[in-house]
């Protein structure tokens, strides 16, 4: 039954790319301009080209297979091999913001004034029980399995949906490492150890000029490190973690997204279980010190209105 659901022939084979395939070549143009303008100041800009050669060559060669076998399978196959790619492209924003000065000491001057404190300080101090820390921690690392979940029912039981759900999804994504190129925040990991937690603690926010363009450094992750999804955490930290991304929260903004796209799907199941995993991470931004809680709230307001642009340009191209 699944496999004849997959291998289902496309009744009208598009022609050309999708519209997804378009978002990604049109981020790969504009972060392509950047590169070559800033080329002597970035550290590996031949390795930058050359990742986006590799990305034109894929979506050629994935188009192909399909134009040979236009059926529903090779059609995910093409979007699904970009949503795979969002996290090569996430550190890829590093490689290029880290040429210019850094901006978390006005963010975190912004928290300060906003809030007389330091939640991303405090928020694990306060509430450093096993148990809400392994919440916390499931609440971040469901960030892609709610990704996975969404885009698998919307393929599977609303598949004339799948391409508008999937354009907004993807193209939430780009527009915020637009965003975090142009906004080179990295978030209280890395700058409360770049900046010493004890000036953090005394509301002393120094200025570190462009020390995270050769530094990667940052504070433990916070919480009871016995734990299976700590260790979840740590160990997707280790890998793909770099200093940047911090304003506004994608994790924040895509999870809104996601919950508004589970909501509009009318399936009482998948809304149930987005819901509270994205409670969780959004609580968890702060808790694991990814985020100050202002990236927290400009995640909130962007979901919405990238959400309402996304899904009126769905509605009208795709």
């Amino acid at each position: 039954m699944i496999l004849k659901f997959l291998f289902e022939r496309d009744r009208k084979p598009r022609k050309g790319l999708l519209a997804v395939e378009w978002v990604v070549l049109g981020y790969l143009l504009l972060t392509l301009l950047v590169v070559l303008f800033t080329y002597t100041k970035l550290p590996n800009p031949e390795s930058l080209l050359l990742g986006r050669m590799r990305v034109v060559v894929m979506i050629a060669a994935l188009w192909a297979v399909y134009r040979m076998l236009p059926c529903r399978f090779t059609h995910f196959c093409r979007i699904g091999a970009q949503l795979l790619l969002l996290s090569w492209w996430y550190p890829d924003t590093y490689e290029i913001n880290r040429i210019f000065p850094n901006l978390d000491p006005q963010f975190a001057n912004y928290e300060q004034q906003l809030f007389g404190s330091q939640p991303a300080l405090l928020f694990s101090q306060m509430f450093s029980h096993p148990v809400i820390s392994e919440l916390m921690h499931l609440g971040y690392a469901s960030y892609y399995p709610m990704i996975a979940a969404v885009t698998l029912y919307y393929f599977f039981c609303r598949y004339k949906e799948f391409d508008r759900a999937t354009f907004i999804i993807l193209t939430s994504f780009f527009i915020y490492y637009v965003i975090f190129i142009a906004l080179p925040v990295t978030g209280p990991q890395y700058y409360y150890h770049a900046a010493g937690v004890e000036n953090i603690v005394l509301g002393v926010f120094p200025d570190i000029g462009n020390y995270f363009a050769t530094n990667q450094d940052s504070l433990p992750i916070p919480g009871y490190n016995g734990g299976f999804f700590y260790q979840c955490v740590a160990n997707a930290h280790a890998t793909g973690e770099r200093p940047t991304a911090a304003f506004p929260s994608s994790h924040v903004g895509v999870g809104t997204i996601l919950l508004i796209l589970s909501w509009r799907a009318k399936s009482r199941w998948l809304f149930w279980f987005v819901l509270p995993l994205y409670v969780l991470m959004c609580f968890a931004t702060v808790y694991i010190q990814a985020h100050y809680a202002i990236d927290v709230l400009a995640g909130w307001v962007s979901a919405v209105l990238i959400y309402v642009l996304l899904h009126f340009l769905a509605k009208k191209f795709v």
